[in-house]
């Protein structure tokens, strides 16, 4: 009897302990990707009018998601290494794709409208698309603007490989030292392990 009441009680702490673990990863998963996630497509509209999703892209062997906007002094900083990453990486099958989250009830500057003005201003070569019902930024775990999220192309689908910065300088390009970015979609482009695979994304909070 005392052995039976031993192993039922082992039993029912192994399952508080299933249970309690079950609930943290269901909460974690909830406030978005970790790197090595299967990330799921979208379908969002892009400044030409078109709806964008990731299967559009044949080609592609993965892509560099950026959560940015207008009005975010960080995000504007950033707009010309956003550019220059899709005009390095595009032809190798890594294309940038940006997406602007904000509410722009809350931030007007962030509006559809403004989105085609600044796109043409600084003459965007990778789609710009708008978060209108703020459904994909939560999905990734996006918290600022910009925040990067590398997903790599295999069989099963996209997966996360890189979350975090454009590089360690976010606001001055003249003092990048390390481009985390361009680090590992190279890294991936090679086949080897990304050394740097999780960043703090520095900018703007994202308006809701």
């Amino acid at each position: 009897m005392k052995n039976l009441k031993l192993t039922l009680l082992f039993i029912g702490i192994v399952s508080f302990l299933a249970f309690t673990l079950n609930q943290k990863n269901a909460l974690n998963n909830s406030y978005g990707y970790n790197v090595g996630d299967l990330a799921i497509d979208f379908n969002l509209k892009n400044i030409d009018g078109n709806q964008v999703s990731l299967s559009q892209f044949d080609k592609a062997k993965g892509f560099i998601i950026i959560f940015t906007c207008n009005s975010c002094p960080t995000s504007v900083a950033n707009e010309d290494r956003i550019i220059a990453l899709d005009k390095k990486y595009k032809e190798s099958g890594f294309p940038v794709i940006a997406i602007n989250p904000n509410n722009p009830l809350v931030s007007p500057e962030d509006s559809y409208e403004l989105m085609k003005v600044r796109a043409r201003q600084k003459k965007f070569t990778f789609p710009y698309l708008f978060d209108e019902k703020q459904e994909v930024y939560p999905l990734y775990g996006a918290t600022r603007t910009p925040h990067v999220f590398i997903l790599e192309k295999e069989k099963e689908g996209l997966f996360v490989r890189y979350i975090g910065s454009i590089d360690d300088s976010s606001r001055n390009a003249s003092l990048v030292k390390t481009k985390y970015a361009e680090n590992a979609v190279d890294a991936i482009l090679l086949g080897n392990n990304i050394e740097v695979s999780n960043t703090k994304a520095i900018g703007c909070s994202i308006k809701k």
